[in-house]
């Protein structure tokens, strides 16, 4: 497989989708469900993730799906797509930004092709299995921060899993008084490509689903950072929990994660 050729097509899809995102936000009432408690979905979420599916369909016909709506709900043999047709709904809903759409390609147990597109900012992240990571095809790498002390931290809110809570309120304690601070955007594929760029230096959030991290995660990877769960492992992608960082940072960092929210 040519991967970049592939990044590139996925990317053009992720742009078009986008558009349609806006226009549709612009024109049309919202027509809001609820999944859960404080978890929404419009129907421009579905639209939008049926449009994606579609043009998936045609760059790569044996491959299955992962996707958060359940427009497609077949695992392929070799190949998956995981999709997140609007990353951060909630805000979307308020008209708020970030929301990102989120495309992963994963082949066998390996994310290969990764693009987020944040929708109100018109910047397209990216890379590609071999190459390096992108923004708007300008290079992009994480941060030089040495230390937790010299970091500026995304996390992102539970609103429905209550059940670390106690941890993450001791995690943000120590977070805000030992950084630069801490930034909640209530977008994790953002956060995600924020650290792969430099704009944070760390990451962390619990009770996330595959299509909130895979192509963001990857993109870290990709642009010189390190992934784990919360028990300094590599099940991030389906295990529900994420820290990502630049290298220097990232054992100090995921450190304190581990002691405060693995009980």
């Amino acid at each position: 497989m040519n991967y970049k050729a592939m990044c590139e097509s996925v990317c053009e899809i992720a742009r078009s989708t986008g558009l349609f995102i806006k226009e549709e936000r612009q024109s049309a009432k919202l027509d809001i469900e609820t999944k859960g408690s404080n978890d929404f979905v419009t129907h421009i979420d579905k639209a939008s993730e049926k449009r994606i599916v579609e043009g998936l369909k045609k760059l790569l016909p044996e491959a299955g799906f992962i996707a958060e709506e359940g427009t497609e709900d077949v695992r392929g043999d070799r190949f998956n797509w995981i999709i997140d047709p609007i990353d951060g709904t909630t805000n979307f809903i308020h008209g708020l930004s970030p929301y990102a759409i989120s495309i992963a390609l994963m082949e066998e147990d390996k994310i290969v092709v990764g693009v987020v597109y944040e929708v109100g900012l018109d910047e397209c992240f990216y890379s590609w299995k071999g190459g390096e990571a992108y923004l708007n095809d300008q290079t992009i790498e994480v941060s030089k921060a040495a230390t937790v002390a010299d970091s500026l931290i995304a996390t992102g809110f539970p609103y429905s899993n209550f059940t670390l809570m106690e941890g993450f309120i001791k995690s943000m304690d120590y977070f805000m008084k030992n950084s630069h601070g801490l930034r909640r955007l209530g977008s994790a594929a953002t956060d995600l490509v924020y650290v792969a760029c430099g704009r944070f230096d760390s990451f962390y959030e619990y009770d996330l689903k595959p299509w909130d991290v895979a192509a963001g995660a990857f993109i870290v990877e990709q642009a010189g950072g390190r992934v784990c769960d919360f028990t300094k492992g590599d099940n991030y992608i389906f295990g529900r929990e994420i820290v990502a960082s630049n290298v220097a940072t990232h054992d100090e960092l995921s450190e304190v994660v581990n002691k405060l929210m693995v009980y």
